[in-house]
């Protein structure tokens, strides 16, 4: 390598090491306060260096971490996703997409690593693509031709480390991962490490700021409001079972000396009246007094902490909660919830995780190539599901039946107008109406009429 080259690949190592140094200090420097002379993280118990295996132990443990990551992606992938080339006709890019979804069963796929991708820094999908005849063949770039996608795998952070990156700056993946080495596990539960080529990677990061590569861990912001919460809820059921059980002082009578075998005997009832089903003592000599219970409501912290939650992640708290559907959560929170979701799959599900696995299997001829540019369809977030329809339909039956109780009401509100303003229905329903109710009106003339009558009824009007 020439002196030149050397010294720039020197450089650039010394300008990354420097770059990670200033963030350590940083990191170091979190929860001082009074010119660094209080630890308040030290203090509370928050550790600073924190690492995916944190984070996957909160989301595995913790009830209300395993929420913040789950919810927005169970709601992002819920319903058929359609990818559509055009409305015109059924297109081979389109038959192609289809046999694959169904083949691989890829809505799936997309959710697992999009739930891995947000407990680390990124997560990836490995493409098992057919030309692959050894383990070590994934180390090489794709083979050119049309390829077959024979398995999609999803992988966290910690099972995709990165090996080795572009460090040409005249390439177009210059600061990008080129060498991935994964972990991957076999059916005897056995695991194997193989170095895979970028271009059988669809890398996946979380949020970004200036690293491409790198995106923040969805728990990062909140850990320590879930430790809080832990110490709250833990706290309060460790209050419980102390204070709703009464601690006793033991008074000795003036007078009175407690032989090693009266000691022994208190003792025996007190541990059966602590750990087995005794409810009374039997006792000389001593008297023993109930200590007062303290037993006090947690609500109020714990409401404060998911208060707080719910603000950094924007999850209604009902939703995080786990009270979304029925009348628990309001037409604001519902909305609000529903807002973010569209969001997030506009701007993270199909930029970063649903384009490039698409791009790279119309790269690979996995897909047929659109003449023109595909658009992905999502199922609308905001139509009524079956029961809502079923409700709606009642509420109407209803308030027509009324409508056409009340004498008059016609005269005073024309149908036309309930059926808009009250009924919430659009004209095109309300002409269908309308057209159904003078067939039936034809039909039952007709069906009443005589012969005589029939036949002027099909004569043919002198207008015509």
């Amino acid at each position: 390598m020439p002196r030149t080259s050397k010294v720039k690949a020197l450089e650039e190592r010394i300008n990354t090491l420097s770059a990670i140094v200033g963030r350590a200090n940083l990191l170091a420097r979190l929860g001082f306060s009074y010119g660094g002379e209080r630890d308040i993280y030290n203090a509370l118990g928050y550790p600073k260096n924190l690492t995916f295996n944190d984070y996957y132990a909160q989301y595995k443990r913790q009830d209300i971490a395993k929420a913040i990551i789950d919810r927005p992606v169970s709601a992002t992938w819920r319903g058929k996703i359609s990818v559509i080339e055009t409305e015109e006709r059924y297109t081979a890019f389109e038959e192609g997409w289809d046999k694959l979804d169904k083949q691989l069963n890829l809505r799936a796929k997309f959710a697992r690593v999009d739930r891995l991708a947000g407990l680390g820094h990124y997560g990836v999908l490995l493409l098992g693509l057919d030309d692959v005849k050894a383990v070590t063949d994934m180390a090489n770039p794709v083979r050119s031709g049309k390829r077959q996608l024979k398995y999609v795998k999803p992988l966290s952070e910690a099972s995709a480390a990165i090996q080795e990156w572009d460090n040409n700056p005249n390439s177009e993946r210059y600061g990008f991962p080129q060498i991935y080495q994964l972990t991957l596990e076999l059916s005897d539960s056995s695991t194997i490490t193989v170095n895979v080529h970028h271009s059988r990677i669809v890398h996946i990061p979380g949020q970004l700021l200036e690293d491409e590569v790198n995106g923040l861990p969805r728990l990062e912001a909140v850990f320590n409001r879930l430790l809080d919460l832990e110490k709250i809820v833990g706290g309060s059921a460790e209050m419980f079972w102390r204070g709703a059980r009464p601690g006793f002082q033991g008074i000795v009578s003036e007078g009175y000396n407690m032989t090693d075998e009266d000691i022994d005997e208190l003792q025996k009832q007190l541990d059966e009246y602590e750990h087995g089903l005794r409810r009374f003592l039997i006792n000389r000599g001593v008297s023993l007094d109930a200590l007062a219970q303290q037993v006090s409501d947690p609500r109020n912290h714990v409401d404060v902490q998911l208060q707080m939650i719910s603000a950094i992640t924007g999850i209604p708290r009902r939703i995080l909660t786990g009270s979304e559907r029925g009348e628990l959560a309001s037409t604001e929170d519902r909305n609000t919830w529903l807002s973010m979701i569209q969001e997030r799959r506009e701007e993270y599900a199909e930029p970063v995780i649903l384009r490039p696995f698409i791009d790279k299997c119309i790269e690979f001829g996995v897909l047929a190539k659109p003449q023109t540019d595909y658009t992905i369809q999502w199922t609308d977030l905001w139509a009524a599901s079956e029961k809502e329809l079923a409700d709606i339909g009642q509420i109407r039956a209803s308030a027509l039946k009324d409508y056409l109780m009340v004498p008059g009401a016609m005269d005073v509100i024309p149908p036309d107008v309930f059926y808009e303003k009250f009924l919430g229905l659009g004209k095109d329903q309300i002409d269908l109406i309308k057209e159904l109710q003078l067939k039936g009106i034809d039909e039952d003339i007709r069906g009443s009429a005589t012969e005589e009558e029939e036949d002027l009824l099909n004569e043919p009007s002198n207008a015509e």
